[in-house]
């Protein structure tokens, strides 16, 4: 255990990996949903009912915190933590972030991925298909031996590449049995510097892009998070394992990556 960070055996990685690949299916399973006219709330109705009946899990999300419901659903300008509402309703070009973690014998998986709501515009499909680049990017740098900086530094190279920038507020996080759990993961950095990995650790990286500013601020109901200059954001999330030769996508969309670059 480096600096308090779990190191998980075989057996624990095992139960990880369910939890997680449950949230994958999740996300995988409301893609169909996700069209021009349907509410955020009739999302995370159907949400629930999936986890509950279906996959005989625990919705994460309800309750943690005073959090009130299954999915965190982020529209366009909203960075992330965004409330399903009745009063929610998609159209087309919107661009929607889906956050969902479930809880599996004890066990949490938590992943997210961006939806189009119909044809978007160029710079939403350019900061989209960016941000899950810079997530990739992130992610191949997991290995025994490197660091949470070399993660980082890829993320923000992707990012200033296209001329984003990367939210500071909000960062990955070590889980297991504990929903957010240590490391802290930043998605900016320097190479060489922060946590050395090690074999075990299992954590998200879920980097979050503006097409302007990367200030936000937070919205009266103590939640939504939007961009202080209200331009657009997009979201990607995965669980990674850290194994002793690389990395393991734990979060793996059951579907295949589509025309979006496997990792």
């Amino acid at each position: 255990m480096a600096r308090g960070v779990p190191v998980k055996s075989a057996d624990e990685l095992a139960l990880s990996r369910r939890a997680a690949q449950l949230a994958a299916e999740v996300l995988h399973m409301i893609e169909p949903h996700v069209v021009p006219g349907v509410s955020t709330e009739e999302l995370d109705r159907i949400c629930h009912d999936h986890i509950v009946n279906v996959q005989g899990a625990v919705p994460a999300n309800v309750g943690y915190l005073g959090y009130p419901k299954t999915i965190l659903t982020s529209v366009n300008q909203v960075v992330c933590h965004g409330i399903p509402s009745h009063d929610k309703i998609l159209k087309k070009g919107d661009i929607v972030n889906i956050d969902v973690a479930v809880i599996k014998d004890g066990w949490y998986g938590d992943t997210s991925r961006m939806y189009f709501v119909g044809p978007p515009s160029l710079l939403a499909r350019r900061l989209v298909e960016t941000t899950y680049e810079a997530l990739c990017a992130g992610i191949r740098q997991v290995r025994p031996g490197a660091t949470l900086g070399d993660v980082g530094h890829a993320i923000q190279t992707v990012a200033q590449r296209e001329r984003f920038s990367v939210v500071r507020e909000y960062c990955g996080h070590g889980i297991g049995q504990v929903y957010h759990d240590v490391p802290n993961v930043l998605h900016y950095g320097q190479r060489g510097t922060g946590l050395t990995l090690e074999a075990g650790m299992v954590f998200t990286i879920e980097p979050m892009l503006n097409a302007g500013g990367r200030e936000t601020r937070e919205l009266a109901d103590g939640w939504t998070v939007v961009t202080k200059d209200r331009s657009l954001s997009a979201q990607w999330e995965h669980m990674v394992a850290v194994t002793p030769d690389g990395y393991e996508v734990l979060t793996v969309w059951p579907g295949g990556t589509g025309s979006y670059a496997p990792i």
